[in-house]
């Protein structure tokens, strides 16, 4: 079924989750529905959401099946993907399509460079213009390009979503809101302030160097449940490596890490990170890093945290 057996677990993982179709079903349904199940449910959801964005992550890098099975790429983009908020095709429309060419600088329509980046104000703002223009951002961004193709998938997909939200809506709202709503305002927020944490420390004098835009965090169990995201220097160096690679090409590449002056986080994942920016916690941040090298390291952090004119 998969073109490479190391991606085993993906199988593993839309197996685990593939129960919430039917709980989802019952929920929208109405005749089931109890603010008891609804809370179990979206328990449920939130725990698998990292595992599943990183997973579709992943396949949206490298395409996991083989094209017999390449129907489930469907299946995980269609079907189980909207009930984690994810409107179908608009994730690799924005991270591949855009982000990555685009490598946070200006054109780039999730680049943090111009805020702010341990204030609270300026993530709102940040987080505020993905949840409401995040697809015309987009649909502006591949029009200019000429990625015509990549454009219709990308607004197909965001309106097949709100359609079927709508619909649900209309027919039993409590379902919809736990269902659909709640989901994806969770998730975009995940999305958002992870991506903020990624790139929240940039060298405002070389900004498009991967390995002062980008941070990597080791040593987290963030790592182990969603393979291995937290190395996401390496992903930008190359980013169809394959997500087992990362840890054995960070140690190999630990001195180009050292002279380019990396940042990089022990036992911190990007959560724990965002949320110690927005408190300016630099001293509690500065002692999670790996071999400072006699840097003031809170005094580094507070620099690249500073907005860049774009």
């Amino acid at each position: 079924m998969i073109r490479d057996p190391r991606d085993l677990p993906f199988l593993s993982l839309l197996a685990r989750v593939t129960p919430l179709l039917p709980a989802a079903a019952l929920l929208l349904q109405g005749a089931w529905f109890s603010w008891w199940f609804a809370a179990a449910y979206l328990a449920c959801v939130v725990w698998w959401l990292g595992p599943f964005v990183l997973m579709l992550h992943n396949v949206s890098h490298r395409p996991c099946f083989t094209r017999r099975w390449r129907f489930l790429n469907g299946y995980i983009d269609w079907v189980v993907g909207p009930l984690f908020g994810l409107t179908p095709w608009t994730y690799f429309a924005h991270h591949v399509g855009i982000h990555h060419p685009e490598n946070n600088l200006g054109d780039d329509v999730s680049s943090t460079m111009r805020y702010q980046r341990d204030s609270l104000v300026d993530f709102l703002r940040y987080f505020g213009r993905f949840l409401v223009f995040s697809l015309v951002d987009v649909a502006a961004y591949l029009k200019k390009r000429g990625r015509v193709k990549l454009l219709r998938r990308a607004i197909a997909g965001e309106c097949a979503w709100w359609a079927a939200a709508l619909a649900a809506a209309a027919h039993n709202w409590r379902g919809a809101v736990v269902v659909f709503f709640v989901p994806l305002l969770v998730a975009r927020f995940g999305m958002m302030s992870g991506n903020w944490a990624q790139h929240a420390f940039i060298d405002a004098a070389s900004p498009g160097n991967n390995f002062r835009n980008s941070i990597a965090c080791v040593d987290t169990l963030y790592n182990r449940r969603c393979f291995n995201d937290g190395y996401h220097i390496g992903h930008h160096l190359r980013p169809n490596r394959h997500w087992t690679e990362m840890p054995g090409d960070f140690i190999a590449s630990r001195e180009a890490y050292a002279r380019e002056g990396a940042i990089v986080f022990r036992g911190l994942d990007y959560m724990a990170i965002w949320f110690l920016l927005m408190r300016k916690k630099y001293d509690t941040l500065a002692r999670h890093v790996v071999d400072p090298g006699g840097r003031d390291m809170a005094a580094l952090l507070r620099e690249r945290a500073r907005r860049i004119a774009v």
